[in-house]
Order: structure tokens, then C-alpha cells, then sequence
């Protein structure tokens, strides 16, 4: 949806609501901030209708979402929107103010140089990679399914850093104190979001021609296709998950080789079988974990073996030729 409709009024004043602040109302503050139509405004902390009612955009706050007049809250019992495109996430004021706004935040973070098809395809894979996140904390939505306890607490995610920026209950919370803790949650939310912008566009984007490349090779390197070479390393996981989805291969590629040349050797890697999973396709035999060098040669029948890590999902070799034949002797072995 076109945001033209705000462009009728001159940008004054952003509004969100007093109180405890969270991390979706911080960041989609920083959005808007980040845009022509709202560089400049001043955010208002308030839950005071009558205050709200004269302010040129409200977020999180209000009972009204209305794109054409400036208002995205999404806790109205009827709201339900999510970001279309598959996903069933409901949004929450972050997900709306990048429904809107996102592609021009793109745009500003990442410069001129940055063609609109580009944008498009980093439109989607930040909600995916960042946004969604937000949107799911916000709203009370489990990562996992069911009501088994988290094998471990995580206190380090964005929306938690945000919650820590609240006073404490024993501490003073007047609304000056509160709106200053804020204003340090806008500027957090919004250089993560930024870096995770910059990293999309000027890493990550690019390396998808490589892993493109390197895919569509596969069976040159063996016939099985199971084996993965890349000519340059770059950020290739989720550009294989999704090369793979649209090829109808999905799950086919065990081992993706490349070369370390940090550490002037080339590596194998066992791939996971979902993004962020630590299961592997298929790790490196059991029989090789743990071992390094003259010991490994002995076990593999390779010469020039590096390590193979305990857990199996990595391992490397001196040469290219090396650790293919291990690729492809693994493929082979349990």
C-alpha cells in the first residue's frame, strides 16, 4: 500500500504510547524516522486520545489501522493482518511500518546504488530474517509447538535488550526518565535493523550468483548431487535452501565444499536441515570425528587431512582434490 496519502501533510510529530515501551514500537519509531516524510519529526509519548488525534502518524497505540491516515496499532480485537507472501505471522506496529515503509528504508540505508529489483527481493528476506521475529515476540507466538518448556532461555534477543532499557521497579520511572530509556531503544533497534540491512544488501545479495553458479555445477563435480563446490565462499546456506525449493531438489545437497583462506584450507561442511538447525543432512562419518591430521589420514586413506570436528558437521583438507574425495567417501560411509 502507497503511503502518498501522508504526503498531503507537512511531518511534525510521531506518536506511540507512554509507559513501559517495547521493541516494535522503538523500531518501526526509527522507520519512520529513516523516511523523507518523517526525518525530522518529533516522537510523542502519550495514551491521551485527544493528543494522539492531531499527530501526523501513530504507532502501537490508538485502536486504528489505517495506512492513508498515518495509524498503525494492531491491538484491535479484529486486527489480523500479517505480511502476505506465505506468511502467517500476525503483524505487529513493526511489521505494519515496514508493510508501508520498508522498501524505502532499504533504499535510504543502502544508497542510490541499489536497483529496485534488488530491493524487492531484500523487501522480503528481511521481513523473514529480522521483522517477522518482532512481530511473533510482540504478539506472544512460540518459536516451537506445544507446551514443553525452551531447552534453555535466551535473554540476548533484540526484544529482550529492548525490555532490560525499562526501569527497573524499584527505579524511577517518571516520564522523563522513560522517554530518554526510549529514545536509547530507537537507536538500538534501529542499528541493528540497519546492519542487518547493510549485510543483506552488500553480503549477502551478492553471493547469491556464486552459490547460483556453483549449484547449477553440482553434477560436474559428482554425479550424485549431493556435493556442492563453491568457486569463492560467501554466505551460502540459505541461498541453497531456497535454490533447492525452487529446483525441486529440496534436501539433496549433503556437503558443501570451499575454500578457508584465512586458514589456507579447504573445508567440508555438512548441511543443516532447516536454517539455524544443528542436525546435519548427513554429518562426516562417525569414524573420523575428532581427529586431526596423521591420525585422520590413517582413518580417511586420504593424505593432507586437517580435522573433522567431534560433532561431525565440519571438516578440512589441504587441497581441493582432498577434501572432494572425502565428500565423496563420506557419502558412502555412516
Amino acid at each position: 500500500m502507497s503511503s502518498s496519502a501522508l504526503h498531503k501533510r507537512k511531518a511534525v510529530k510521531i506518536g506511540t504510547h507512554s509507559g513501559t515501551f517495547h521493541c516494535d514500537e522503538a523500531l518501526a519509531c526509527w522507520m519512520l524516522k529513516q523516511t523523507d516524510r518523517f526525518r525530522d519529526a518529533e516522537i510523542v509519548r502519550t495514551r491521551d486520545p485527544a493528543v494522539l488525534k492531531d499527530l501526523d502518524v501513530v504507532v502501537d497505540v490508538g485502536g486504528e489501522y489505517d495506512a492513508g491516515l498515518g495509524r498503525f496499532d494492531h491491538h484491535q480485537r479484529e486486527f489480523a493482518d500479517n505480511f502476505g507472501h506465505g506468511y502467517t505471522t500476525k503483524l505487529s506496529s513493526a511489521g505494519l511500518v515496514y508493510r508501508h515503509f520498508g522498501k524505502e528504508v532499504i533504499g535510504k540505508i543502502l544508497g542510490p546504488a541499489v536497483s529496485s529489483d534488488d530491493i524487492d527481493t531484500l523487501y522480503l528476506r528481511i521481513y523473514k530474517t529480522f521483522i517477522e521475529a518482532v512481530d511473533a515476540n510482540d504478539n506472544g507466538i512460540n518459536q516451537w509447538e506445544g507446551d514443553a518448556p525452551p531447552k534453555y532461555v535466551n535473554n540476548t534477543t533484540l526484544g529482550a535488550r529492548v525490555n532490560f532499557l525499562n526501569p527497573n521497579w524499584n527505579e524511577d520511572s517518571s516520564p522523563e526518565v522513560l522517554y530518554k530509556l526510549f529514545m536509547k531503544a530507537v537507536e538500538l533497534t534501529g542499528s541493528e535493523f540497519a546492519d542487518h540491512v547493510k549485510y543483506s544488501g552488500q553480503s549477502w545479495l551478492p553471493g547469491r550468483q556464486y552459490v547460483q553458479e556453483s549449484f547449477d555445477e553440482r553434477l560436474n563435480i559428482d554425479s550424485s548431487g549431493e556435493i556442492m563446490q563453491l568457486k569463492r565462499y560467501c554466505p551460502w546456506k540459505e541461498h541453497l535452501y531456497d535454490l533447492e525449493e525452487a529446483s525441486g531438489v529440496s534436501g539433496q545437497v549433503k556437503y558443501c565444499l570451499y575454500e578457508d583462506d584465512r586458514e589456507h584450507v579447504w573445508r567440508i561442511q555438512a548441511v543443516s536441515v532447516s536454517p539455524g538447525s544443528y542436525i546435519s543432512r548427513r554429518r562426516l562419518p562417525n569414524a573420523w570425528r575428532g581427529l586431526r591430521s596423521d591420525e585422520l589420514d590413517k582413518v580417511v586413506g586420504i593424505p593432507g587431512c586437517v580435522f573433522v570436528h567431534a560433532g561431525g558437521f565440519i571438516g578440512g583438507h589441504k587441497t581441493c582434490e582432498g577434501v572432494l574425495a572425502m565428500a565423496q567417501k563420506a557419502l558412502t560411509m555412516e
